[in-house]
Formats: C-alpha cells, structure tokens, sequence
C-alpha cells in the first residue's frame, strides 16, 4: 500500500512540475519558407491565388490522393472553403478557407483542423517581385497552443516539422511554375 502512495504521489508531483512549466513554455509559433521562381510576379500570383492549385503542388494535399475533396463557394476569393476527409490518420480531416486577397501580393486563410485533433492556425502565401521575371514566393503559417498542450513545444520543433512541409510544397510549386 506504501509502494502505491509513493508512486500515485510521484506521478502527481511529476504533473504539476509538468504544468508549472508550461507555463514558461511559449504559446505561439510562426513558420515560414521562400522560394525564388523564375516567372514574373503577375502569373505566380495569379495562379495561387487559387486554393484548388494546392492540390497540385502542396505536400499535405498530395499525402493522401483519394481523400474526399469538396469545395465551397468562388476560388480564389475570399469566403471560398476546401475541405478534405482522410482515413489516413496523419492526414485527417479538416477545411482551409481565404480570409483575405491583396490582389497580386497575398492571400490569406484559415486552416480549421478537425481530426485527428481540433485546433486553427492562419497562414498566408505572398508574392514579391525580385526582377521582370522573379518572384519571391513566401509561404507562412501562424498557430496557437493553448495552455497546458503548449508544453508539446518543448517536445516538437514546429519550424522543423512544418517548415520541411512549406519547402516541399514551395519546391513542386517552382517545378510547376517554370515548366
């Protein structure tokens, strides 16, 4: 009976000491990734402006060919919802919709994941003319963990993680683009 004191005492003590430093631990984290394409400013944009073009050239669209798409609404504008249900567990289920268009600089949306787990992260893919016929492509994502789950921050390196995601997207869409 003592054995089990001591030990449902040190699991307890283990939990707090857990909670007490998640409290130091930060809550927010952003991401992001460039590339260089060799096309002008105009015809990059005008092409990821669309949300549907993701399944061409992001890496999380290509993991699971026969997830379940649907659309809602007028690509590439702001109200315009794609939504994906996976068996695969690392894929999952969930919908990204446009916030926001600044024609021919930025599009912003929302990334509402609903299984394996529930949470929301904003991100963004922005244009930037280097020359005539450059254009920097920056790809960015923004998340919050609420306490006590942002203890996971100390465990997972999101920048790592996601960041290598953003690359290769950023990469298939520079393939695509200068083709």
């Amino acid at each position: 009976m003592k054995i089990l004191k001591r030990i449902l005492l040190f699991l307890l003590c283990l939990v707090v000491i857990a909670l007490i430093v998640a409290l130091f631990v930060k809550k927010d984290y952003a991401i992001e990734r460039s590339v260089t394409i060799n096309k002008p400013k105009t015809e990059v944009f005008d092409y990821i402006k669309y949300l549907k073009n993701q399944d061409s050239y992001s890496k999380w669209a290509k993991m699971d060919p026969a997830a379940k798409k649907t659309y809602t609404g007028t690509d590439a504008t702001p109200g315009f919802i794609s939504a994906w249900d996976s068996k695969k567990s690392d894929v999952g289920k969930g919908e990204q919709e446009i916030k926001k268009i600044a024609e021919g600089a930025r599009v912003d949306y929302q990334l509402r994941f609903k299984k394996p787990w529930e949470s929301t992260a904003e991100a963004y893919m922005s244009t930037d003319s280097i020359s005539a016929g450059q254009t920097k492509v920056s790809w960015g994502i923004t998340g919050h963990m609420p306490y006590p789950m942002n203890i996971m921050q100390l465990f997972m390196n999101m920048d790592k993680m996601l960041g290598k995601d953003l690359e290769v997207g950023l990469s298939n869409l520079k393939v695509l683009e200068e083709k």
